[in-house]
């Protein structure tokens, strides 16, 4: 092996990514005495994360093996993949919590939203890195179609969060790579249309009280608005220190709900305290700065594309889910990489980050 792809490795991001995975088990093991609704203990999802982990960190050693501009060449099958697969989530898709978002493959399931995500984010770079012109209107509606296709498949899950990530993670990078003025002046425009045209047509009856609640939770305390209002309680709980490990009354006392995944952020507050939380936001910090300067330093535009979209893939769920957990944006069930639970999630997080230690091994042996 060249020992200048271990020299041009980003350590920095490798720290954190494994730092923030060890905080993430021992959150889920801190409540290890409480059982969920679905008769699961907190302890088997602890464990199942610890596997999680080791498979993610098998996959982002595979994505780490090779040449990542071999790519290009896996972007457009790899997106019609993922269109048969959640084409197959109605017909033989599993239904958790009323939502049918999963597909039993016997010893385990996957969302197949999760593989959009990365479909569609290597599609995109792939035609965005084509030339450096700011992209006209057929360049721009050819990526857009990238993004809603799926789209169009995942919010009949129903699933509003995949949904509305996958389109900020492609406006992102749309936004990165360049738009004319007309196109981009238009855009804006039709922003506030697009908007209220989804909230008239795209959402489903739920959907719209999640984000009546968020604007009033208090409105309907037992309620749309008991997600919110016990988040805020348990985080209002933990003051500056926190109440410490394992000893938080909100989470062991099952008042809290979805603890293990959405709400993560709210267990960690409430037994770190605010202290605590401001370690862990500054540490996400540290983490998307490291991507981002893969980002700044990637010598080919395809590299650098991937390593963007992969940037607001992760900037995006964070920023979304900690405001969920302190009322400053709508419960949409964007879950906080690392720290919540899940296993599709945790084998695309590990995997978008092996993408993006290899554009930094590799920054050296071409240019763009």
């Amino acid at each position: 092996m060249d020992t200048r792809l271990i020299n041009h490795l980003n350590w920095s991001l490798l720290a954190c990514m494994l730092l923030l995975y060890l905080i993430g088990v021992g959150n889920l093991y801190s409540a290890s005495g409480t059982r969920l609704e679905t008769g699961l203990s907190f302890s088997d999802f602890y464990q199942r994360q610890i596997i999680w982990g080791m498979c993610g960190l098998l996959c982002m050693l595979l994505a780490m093996s090779f040449d990542y501009r071999r790519l290009r060449n896996l972007a457009w099958p790899l997106f019609f993949a993922s269109l048969v697969l959640l084409l197959l989530v109605p017909v033989m898709g599993k239904s958790v919590y009323g939502a049918k978002r999963w597909l039993s493959l016997g010893f385990m399931s996957i969302q197949p939203s999760e593989t959009a995500k990365l479909a569609v984010l290597l599609l995109a770079a792939r035609l965005l890195a084509r030339d450096q012109r700011p992209l006209g209107w057929k360049d721009f509606f050819a990526v857009l179609a990238v993004g809603l296709a799926p789209c169009a498949f995942i919010i009949m899950q129903p699933d509003l969060g995949t949904t509305i990530m996958l389109l900020l993670i492609l406006g992102g990078m749309i936004l990165y790579r360049g738009l004319h003025g007309h196109v981009l002046k238009i855009c804006l425009l039709t922003v506030p249309c697009a908007a209220a045209f989804m909230w008239i047509a795209g959402l489903r009856d739920y959907q719209r009280q999640r984000i009546l609640t968020f604007l009033d939770p208090g409105n309907d305390p037992r309620g749309a608005g008991y997600h919110i209002l016990q988040s805020r309680i348990a985080i209002g709980s933990g003051e500056l220190w926190g109440k410490g490990f394992k000893e938080g009354t909100q989470s062991q006392l099952r008042f809290l709900p979805e603890r293990h995944s959405d709400f993560a952020m709210a267990v960690f507050g409430e037994e770190w305290g605010f202290v605590g939380c401001v370690a862990l936001i500054t540490l996400f910090c540290f983490f998307l700065l490291s991507i981002f300067s893969t980002v700044i330093q990637a010598k080919d535009r395809f590299g650098s594309l991937l390593a963007v979209g992969i940037f607001f893939y992760f900037f995006w769920q964070i920023f979304i889910n900690i405001g969920m957990v302190i009322g400053l944006m709508p419960v949409v069930g964007i879950p906080l990489p690392f720290i919540s639970y899940g296993g599709s999630a945790t084998l695309l997080n590990f995997t978008l980050l092996g993408i993006v230690l290899n554009v930094s091994m590799r920054r050296f042996m071409f240019k763009g």
